[in-house]
């Protein structure tokens, strides 16, 4: 039987380098693989770990045929530089090590809501609010390693996918308590994003913060651990770190609806909040996203939607490679 011809698409964030083999005839995701960005000095070395466990398994050509890479940064420039992590990547080395194909870039985000419209109604947790409209703009945003944002805009019977860098937006705090915070932040970092709260970072953040606020050692030492003892109920601190980071991305998601007119609904992606679902259906996040005084009545119909379907960013890149083929 002859090897049978395939796409490759990435995802490459600033913590996990996802890769996936598309199949050209059937068109779906046949192997997908993960790297940890940590392990691996240089992207090239990912991607030639990936093709290495890929010629283990019988059945493929050794190269593809086209590929697109969803990466977590501007995606301009014959070379790129992530965002949150020592990684870049260079166009022309890549097509290279490809065997000379073209390959596309975009931005990781880009990626996602290419997937965004291909989405069912099991592949999300919906917080509030009422029925999508199909014919207004969607917004997306994700906490992740950093926080990506994109919106996605009705074309004609299509719809086009506006990349944007909103997670570097300035943090604007809403009570006394965020007040405190941000005087906290400004003197560590001096310009303040919603980045640097609403990330796996940024709950590190919240709850150093809050520890210095409170005058207490804090306990803790990743994310990850802040995230289980507040959904545990075991730390106080924990749960208050994780009530401010749903309040803060309510806020944020209501500012992005308010600015886009986002009445197809207002998507949170990214591997984090999936995590803790009872715990933000249960916080004050539905309450801060429609807290716009005046504009109250016009975020209550928009529907907050939560993705839990896995490997969003490989599904968008290959919809983007399909997209470019020639008619």
């Amino acid at each position: 039987m002859s090897a049978k011809p395939w796409n490759l698409v990435a995802d490459i964030g600033g913590t996990n380098a996802r890769f996936g083999l598309v199949d050209r005839a059937g068109g779906g995701l046949e192997v997908v693989k993960r790297y940890s960005v940590a392990d691996h000095g240089e992207f090239t070395d990912a991607l030639t770990h990936f093709l290495r466990d890929l010629a283990a398994i019988d059945g493929w050509l050794p190269t593809p045929t086209a590929a697109c890479f969803a990466v977590a940064c501007p995606p301009e420039g014959d070379v790129l530089q992530f965002t949150n992590s020592p990684w870049s990547i260079d166009r022309r080395q890549v097509s290279r090590l490809l065997g000379e194909i073209t390959v596309d870039i975009i931005n990781d985000f880009t990626a996602v809501g290419h997937a965004i419209t291909d989405l069912k109604p099991g592949d999300w947790h919906q917080i509030g609010g009422a029925e999508a409209l199909s014919s207004r703009p969607i917004a997306v945003l994700g906490p992740g390693t950093g926080l990506g944002v994109c919106s996605i805009v009705p074309c004609g019977a299509s719809y086009c996918v506006v990349e944007g860098e909103g997670g570097h937006v300035d943090f604007a705090p809403l009570d006394s308590r965020e007040i405190a915070l941000l005087e906290i932040l400004i003197k560590q970092f001096g310009h303040v994003s919603v980045e640097r709260l609403l990330s796996g970072a940024g709950i590190l953040t919240i709850y150093q913060s809050l520890a210095q606020l409170t005058g207490i050692s804090p306990g803790l030492q990743t994310p990850a651990a802040i995230t289980e003892a507040a959904v545990s109920g075991s730390d106080t601190l924990a749960v208050e770190t994780l009530e401010m980071f749903c309040r803060i991305l309510g806020a944020v998601a209501g500012n992005l609806a308010l600015a886009l007119g986002a009445k197809g609904g207002v998507y949170v992606a990214g591997g984090i909040v999936p995590r803790f679902l009872d715990f933000i259906g249960n916080s004050d996040f539905r309450a801060r996203f429609e807290a716009k005084g005046r504009f109250h009545s016009y975020l209550a119909p928009i529907p907050l939607r939560i993705i839990v379907k896995d490997d969003l960013g490989l599904h968008g890149a290959s919809k983007k490679l399909k997209l470019s083929e020639p008619r």
